[in-house]
């Protein structure tokens, strides 16, 4: 419904076209905006790759298959003419992305801004406030295990094997397993904010809890590009304490907020007694209208 409250926007003529060519417009100059940040982004990655390049190689060189093909340095391989250069771009994009991120978060935050009330937008610059630490948490999670996952997997490899991994392979990886635990981060956060829209009470959150957690575990082993048990039990672990997290703070908002009747114990199928006497109702509404007190009335 909120969404549909936009006062800054000009009357709608008799079609209703103007609010919605007024809409994409806005639209159109916040994609530009936020594309020509992530240029100049970009820009900044392909100019500083070296420094960007060593700090996302660092895990894979922590590595003792690092140092099969050459002895005392870190190495990987590409396998084609055009590899090299995607590779830049696509850390370059990598970078340009992070680096531009006030921008395009504003841009979002500013076009959807005009259709939230006053209380959903106190709530919505909380929760972003608190979505890109953690975020970042997250993806530097990945980072410190990063090394110790890429042990345990190129471990598995027969002791008279050289391991040769591609520079491609290797970024994709790395992009997976930041991306994952980044977005999984936000996943407590986003049922907080389905319990303060009121679409997600404590109650069904506590009941499914068991579930839940399961569910977190499975996801760990399945996402994860591994699959090996460390890098499970990290993601699932910081997940799982996090949503007690999230569930303690519904818990804790749904107690202080005003008592309301309870409709619990009624089948999902059983119309609540919202108005019981119609007809009380009706003798209520017509006792408001008192005999003389008609503005429009004249004695």
């Amino acid at each position: 419904m909120a969404l549909l409250k936009r006062s800054s926007q000009p009357a709608p003529d008799s079609e209703g076209r103007m609010p919605l060519m007024e809409h994409l417009r806005e639209l159109r100059n916040r994609l530009l905006i936020a594309a020509v940040a992530v240029v100049v982004g970009i820009i900044i990655g392909w100019i500083f790759f070296d420094p960007v390049w060593a700090f996302i190689k660092e895990p894979f060189c922590e590595t003792p298959q690092a140092q099969q093909l050459r002895v005392g340095e870190c190495t990987l391989t590409y396998g084609g003419i055009f590899q090299s250069f995607f590779l830049t771009l696509k850390v370059s994009a990598m970078v340009g992305i992070v680096v531009a991120s006030p921008v395009w978060l504003y841009q979002v935050w500013a076009f959807v801004t005009p259709a939230l009330y006053r209380n959903e937008k106190r709530y919505s610059i909380a929760f972003l406030g608190l979505a890109i630490p953690l975020f970042v948490v997250g993806a530097m999670l990945a980072y410190i295990i990063m090394d110790t996952s890429l042990a345990i997997l190129l471990g598995f490899a027969p002791s008279d094997t050289v391991a040769i991994i591609q520079i491609d392979e290797y970024v994709n990886y790395v992009l997976i397993m930041v991306v994952i635990f980044g977005i999984s981060f936000e996943l407590p956060l986003l049922l907080v904010f389905l319990n303060i829209i009121g679409v997600l009470p404590h109650a069904t959150v506590k009941k499914h809890r068991r579930w839940v957690v399961f569910a977190m575990f499975v996801f760990g082993a399945v996402i994860t590009p591994g699959g090996d048990p460390l890098t499970m039990m990290a993601l699932a672990a910081p997940m799982v304490v996090l949503y007690f997290l999230a569930e303690f703070f519904m818990y804790v908002r749904e107690k202080r907020m005003p008592a309301t009747e309870d409709f619990s114990h009624l089948d999902d199928d059983e119309a609540s007694p919202l108005v019981e006497d119609s007809t009380a109702l009706d003798t209520t509404s017509a006792d408001d209208e008192r005999p003389g007190e008609d503005s429009g009335s004249t004695r």
